[in-house]
Formats: C-alpha cells, sequence, structure tokens
C-alpha cells in the first residue's frame, strides 16, 4: 500500500496511536511484573489467576509492536489495529491474572477485583473473534469482495454474539468452593437471563462458524499470484509451524512449556502475518514454506518413533530384573534404535536441505566425477550437480570466459526467469560465474553452509581455469604454427622472387663481362660496375632480411644500444633512456623489448605530440620490466584501439608477460611491459 496517498494528518495519528499502544503496552508489562513479584507464594488469588501474568502481558506488548511496525508504514492497514487491539487484550488479561494474584486473598481483596476476575475468566471468549478478524482481512486489511465478504461479515457477527452469550452467562457452581471475601462476585452474571443449554449452542455455533473464516484463506490463496501468494504462504508457514508446538505442548506436560508454548503460538502468525505485509520478500517463502513442512513432518516422526520405541521397550522389559533392562535398552538403542533414528533424520534433512549436512561427501562426490571425465563441458556440468545436491536448489549454472571472447556455458535443471550471479576466481582472476537462483540462497546460508559453497566453487574455478589454460594454449600454438608458416612463405617469396633472380642476373652478367674481357676491355669494365652496383642492392636486401628476423643492433650492440639508437632517431622529442638490462637476457625477451620500445616511440614521434620521452628498463620480480612514458595528448576515449598498441600485448603475452597502455591523471601516455627474464619452455609444435 503506497502511503503517500494517505493524509499527513491521518498518518500522524496512526503513528501516535500506534505508538501509544506499544508504550502503554510496555508498561503494562512492567506493572505486571511488578504484580508477580509481590503476590504471596500461597494465597487464594494464586490459585484463581491461572498463573503468572507477565508472560501474557509481554505476549500482548510483542503483538502491540508488531501493530505499530503495520501502522508506521500502513496508516490505513486494518490489519494493524486488529493487531493492536489483539495485543491490549493479553496486556489487560495478564495484568488482570497479577492483579488476582497479587491483591486477593481469603480475607481481603483491592478494589476492582471482581471486574479482574470477570474479565479473566470470561473475556477469552473473544479470542476466536479476533482470530476470525485476522484470518477476514489479512493480507490487505478488508474483507473479500462479494458473497465471500458477506459470508465473512456475517459469520464475525455471529461469533461476536455467540462470545456475549458465553460472557453473560451465570457460572454456577463451577468456580468450586473457593473461599473469599464477601466483597468479591466470583460470578457477577448470576442475576441476568439466559436460556438453559445456551452456551454449549452459542459454543458449537461460533465454532461451526469459524469455517467461513478459513474458506476466506483459502479462496484469497487460490485467487492470488505473485508477491500475494507469497503474503499467502506467510501465514500458512506459521500455521504448520504452530501445528507443531500444540503437538508438543499436549506431549510435554510441564508448566513453563506450556507458558512457552502458548507465547509462540499467540505471537508467530502476527509475526508472519506482519513480515507478510511490510516485506514479503523478506526470506524465500517459498523455499522456506515446503522445508519447514518437510523439517516439520521429520520431526512428528522421530517423535513418534521415539514413542513407539518407550512403547514397545516398556512392554518387552516387563518382568525383567534391574540389570536385564539396562542390558536391552543398551541393546536397543546401539544396535536398533540409534541407527534407525539416525537414518530417519538423515534422510529427512536431505529431503529438505540437500547435501549440505555432508560436505565431505559432496566434495568427494564431485571429485570423483572430475576425475573420470575429461571434458572440459562434462566437468562444468559436474560442478553444476554437486552444487544443486549439496544445497537442494532447482538450477545451478556455470558461464566461463574462453579465448576469443567465447563462452563455456553448462547448466543442471531449468534456469528461472530471475537469477543471481557469483565470481569464480582462481588466483586473484575472475575466470567465469556461478549462476544460482535469486530467491536469497547465498544470504540465508550458515557460514559451515558457506564453507562448503566455497569448497565446491573452487573446483569450479579449477575446472574453469583448466579449460581457459586449455583454449589459450590451442590459440596460442595455432597463431604459433601460422606466424611460422607466414615467416617461412615471406622468406621463401624474398629469397624466390627477389634474391634468387637478382643473383642469377648477377651471374648473367658476370659471364659475359668474362666473355668481352679480352676483345673489349672497357665494355667488360663497364658491365662489372654495373654489376657491382646491383650486387650492393642485393646485399641490401639481405640485410633487411636479416634485419626482419632479428634486428642487427641487438647482436652489434646489446639491447641497452640498440634502445638508445632507436631513441636517437625519434625526430622533435628529447628522449631519455634509463636503462639498468641484466645479464644473461633470453633473445626472445631482446627482441620483444625491442618491438616493444620501437613501436611505441614510433606512436610518440607520430600521434603523442609530445616534448620529452623516458625509455625504462630494468629488473624487478624476475622480469624485465620496460616503461615508455611521454608528456603527450595521450589517447582519447573514443580513440579505437590500433594494430600497433594490440601488437604490444602481442608481444609480451607470447613471452608470458604483459603490457598495458595507459593515461596517467598528470598527462600523456604510458606503456609498460613486464616479460619473464627465465623464458618459457618452448611447446612442440610438429609442421
Amino acid at each position: 500500500m503506497d502511503t503517500s496517498t494517505v493524509p499527513a494528518s491521518r498518518r500522524s495519528a496512526a503513528a501516535v496511536g500506534a505508538l501509544t499502544v506499544a508504550v502503554a503496552s510496555l508498561l503494562g508489562v512492567a506493572v505486571s511484573v511488578a504484580l508477580d513479584a509481590r503476590a504471596p507464594a500461597d494465597s487464594v488469588g494464586v490459585a484463581l489467576s491461572g498463573g503468572l501474568g507477565w508472560p501474557y502481558a509481554l505476549q500482548g506488548a510483542v503483538l502491540a509492536a508488531l501493530a505499530a511496525a503495520v501502522l508506521l508504514r500502513q496508516p490505513r492497514q486494518a490489519l494493524g489495529w486488529s493487531l493492536a487491539g489483539f495485543g491490549a487484550f493479553w496486556v489487560l488479561d495478564g495484568l488482570a491474572a497479577s492483579w488476582v494474584r497479587a491483591g486477593l486473598t481469603e480475607t481481603s481483596a483491592w478494589a476492582g477485583m471482581t471486574a479482574a476476575l470477570w474479565f479473566l475468566n470470561r473475556f477469552g471468549a473473544f479470542l476466536p473473534v479476533v482470530a476470525a478478524l485476522l484470518l477476514l482481512l489479512f493480507p490487505t486489511g478488508r474483507f473479500l469482495p462479494g458473497r465471500m465478504g458477506v459470508a465473512g461479515r456475517a459469520a464475525l457477527a455471529v461469533m461476536t454474539l455467540a462470545a456475549c452469550v458465553v460472557l453473560v452467562t451465570p457460572a454456577g457452581n463451577r468456580t468450586g468452593a473457593v473461599v473469599v471475601p464477601p466483597e468479591v462476585d466470583l460470578d457477577p452474571t448470576s442475576l441476568m437471563f439466559v436460556p438453559a443449554g445456551a452456551v454449549p449452542m452459542a459454543v458449537a455455533v461460533g465454532t461451526a462458524t469459524f469455517v467461513v473464516p478459513m474458506l476466506t484463506v483459502v479462496t484469497r490463496y487460490r485467487r492470488s499470484a505473485g508477491v500475494d501468494r507469497d503474503r499467502m504462504r506467510w501465514l500458512l508457514w506459521a500455521v504448520i509451524v504452530m501445528a507443531v508446538a500444540m503437538v508438543l505442548g499436549v506431549l510435554v506436560s510441564e508448566p513453563w512449556f506450556d507458558v512457552v508454548s502458548a507465547f509462540f503460538v499467540m505471537t508467530l502468525p502476527a509475526a508472519a502475518m506482519t513480515v507478510a505485509v511490510l516485506a514479503p520478500g523478506l526470506a524465500p517463502i517459498d523455499e522456506l514454506l515446503p522445508r519447514t513442512a518437510v523439517m516439520a513432518a521429520l520431526a512428528l516422526v522421530l517423535l513418534g518413533a521415539d514413542l513407539a520405541a518407550v512403547a514397545l521397550l516398556g512392554t518387552a522389559l516387563h518382568g525383567l530384573d534391574q540389570t536385564q533392562v539396562v542390558a536391552v535398552v543398551l541393546l536397543v538403542s546401539v544396535l536398533l534404535y540409534g541407527p534407525v533414528r539416525r537414518r530417519i533424520r538423515t534422510w529427512g534433512r536431505r529431503l529438505a536441505l540437500g547435501g549440505r549436512d555432508d560436505p565431505y561427501a559432496a566434495v568427494a562426490s564431485l571429485a570423483a566425477a572430475l576425475e573420470t571425465t575429461d571434458d572440459g563441458p562434462a566437468q562444468l556440468r559436474a560442478v553444476c550437480t554437486a552444487v544443486a545436491d549439496a544445497f537442494g536448489v532447482a538450477f545451478v549454472g556455470i558461464e566461463v570466459e574462453r579465448a576469443r571472447g567465447e563462452r563455456l556455458v553448462a547448466a543442471h535443471g531449468t534456469r528461472p526467469a530471475h537469477v543471481r550471479t557469483l565470481p569464480i576466481t582462481y588466483r586473484d582472476s575472475e575466470v567465469g560465474r556461478l549462476v544460482l537462483p535469486a530467491r536469497g540462497l547465498r544470504s540465508r546460508l550458515t557460514a559451515r553452509d558457506e564453507r562448503l559453497l566455497a569448497d565446491l566453487v573452487r573446483q569450479a574455478a579449477t575446472a574453469a581455469r583448466s579449460w581457459h589454460l586449455a583454449a589459450e594454449l590451442q590459440d596460442h600454438r595455432e597463431r604459433l604454427v601460422t606466424a611460422r608458416e607466414e615467416e617461412r612463405r615471406r622468406i621463401r617469396r624474398d629469397l624466390h622472387d627477389g634474391l634468387g633472380p637478382a643473383l642469377s642476373g648477377l651471374v648473367f652478367q658476370l659471364e659475359s663481362a668474362r666473355l668481352l674481357l679480352d676483345r673489349d676491355p672497357g665494355t667488360a669494365r663497364e658491365r662489372v660496375e654495373a654489376t657491382t652496383a646491383e650486387l650492393r642492392e642485393v646485399v641490401a636486401d639481405v640485410r633487411r632480411l636479416v634485419h626482419d628476423l632479428r634486428p642487427p643492433a641487438l647482436d652489434d650492440r646489446g639491447l641497452d644500444g640498440a634502445v638508445r639508437q632507436l631513441a636517437e632517431r625519434v625526430p622533435g622529442v628529447e628522449v631519455e633512456v634509463v636503462s639498468r638490462v641484466p645479464e644473461g637476457l633470453s633473445a626472445a625477451a631482446e627482441v620483444a623489448a625491442y618491438r616493444i620500445v620501437a613501436e611505441a616511440l614510433t606512436n610518440v614521434a607520430r600521434h603523442a605530440r609530445a616534448t620529452r620521452c623516458t625509455v625504462s628498463l630494468c629488473a624487478q620480480d624476475g622480469r624485465l620490466v620496460v616503461e615508455v612514458s611521454d608528456d603527450g595528448a595521450g589517447i582519447g576515449p573514443d580513440v579505437e584501439v590500433g594494430v600497433g598498441l594490440a601488437s604490444l600485448r602481442e608481444r609480451a603475452a607470447e613471452l608470458g608477460g604483459r603490457c598495458e597502455v595507459r593515461c596517467p591523471p598528470a598527462g600523456g601516455t604510458l606503456v609498460r611491459a613486464e616479460l619473464p627474464l627465465t623464458p618459457l619452455p618452448s611447446p612442440e609444435v610438429r609442421p
């Protein structure tokens, strides 16, 4: 309900009223506690009160607090005022009980004792009326439209009339022979005229009429969908829990348990209604409801098994002496009853919660599945199945990013409309995502459950990383083979189409000059000179070919000298070289570093519009760090990455390193590459 449409005055009045009821209830609890503490240990008031009053007053205060929570958010919600009235009744009931305990003895009575006894003994007849009103109004705060609404109002009127009949019916001699002071009337309705048999008839009519509120709840549930159905499920969940508590209350005959059970039964439905009205998505009720039903059934089955075992043992042990009884009980408990009970409990919890109670079995099952499966998608499906079995969810998916932008997806179950994704990391790097239903799985896990999920996801991370590395390795192998064949093709083309014909022509010209040497020495000399010029061009082509394979400057000057030579050739930019190149650098690392610096300086000269540039080479943590920074214009956010910048990253990645290009806040561009000093073992690649 949108509170923005409620007038401010009405919202303020509702807030004041709700807070007043809550504060008054807390004061009533305090007074009830004080009165119970003052009551004598044994008196007629203690006998007539039926027990301590403060637990019932506390129960009313809790209901009043829930009502205040509803009314502060939804001032027009009639359900909130119904809860407030329910809470006020229990506070008054607790105060009445405490007043009777503390102020009534055989010889004296406090003022208002007759009214307190009358309220304590008679007004409980209105509890079914309040319960029916809550069922008729939940969760909208209004009666159902149409015939069901008319039937609900009529049923409420009949139940109210039946409660009034019980309220004014004389008690007769039902109070027993109790000695009280003469000013106290245990039956103030004795002067009223009520036909004989009115009370049983009123109780029967009121009980039969309660069917209408229950049918109203069923009708609302059948007509609801989405969030409205979740609200109705909250009420059904509370009913299931109440049923278990009531069964336990019947079986456990302890006064303190009766008080706790009554408190639980009265406050739990109100709490569930409050959650349903204000925050139906607080917990995944579509998962919580069936699990609660399974656990409740399991608890009842175990309780029945316990009672049956006790009854059978009682029959079997009849006539045995003490030693025989102890021996039989131990044998039956250890060999039969204990294992059967554990098996039932394990089955029930697995049905409700999955296999999370046995984390070792979940991890071991997953490890076995991964060991017997070589196919990557099948391994990921095994991880999905393990997570689904361990946590009892209907859907689990895994998405893994592969090389070349591909995505590997594996799933267990049918993907719901709303999902949540959890990152799968491997050594601080995200390699994929775990996809789960969005209805609160991770947020409702215990610490033990989260550890199990982490163990299972770690297996997924390992499988995902293995596939990721395998894809990268295959991609690198393909690129290596392709690059090698392209390089062979280029060298063959240069030799066959360029160097080969040129050398053949030179041979022909030299042979022609040799034949002319005796007849025409001058012409022979001219041809030799022309051949020499062409030979110089061939030598230049050979040098170019060699330079493409490996820059000669690296062999002539070393990496430090070759980089300084590159720096001297950058026009219009002052380049400073800071080089501390380590000894024993591999040839591959030298070529990669040289090419990275050359490409970076080319970009500085062409695009940066810089005046200063710094080139740095040094060893850090087992890596050769190459940095080229300038004070230029930087790279705009709309500039697409070109071939040159992509080649920088590729050259570093080929050696197992990395290269990044960024624009610092101070301006300019920084190219930073890290190359391993120890070369990677070359994979065996067959042509």
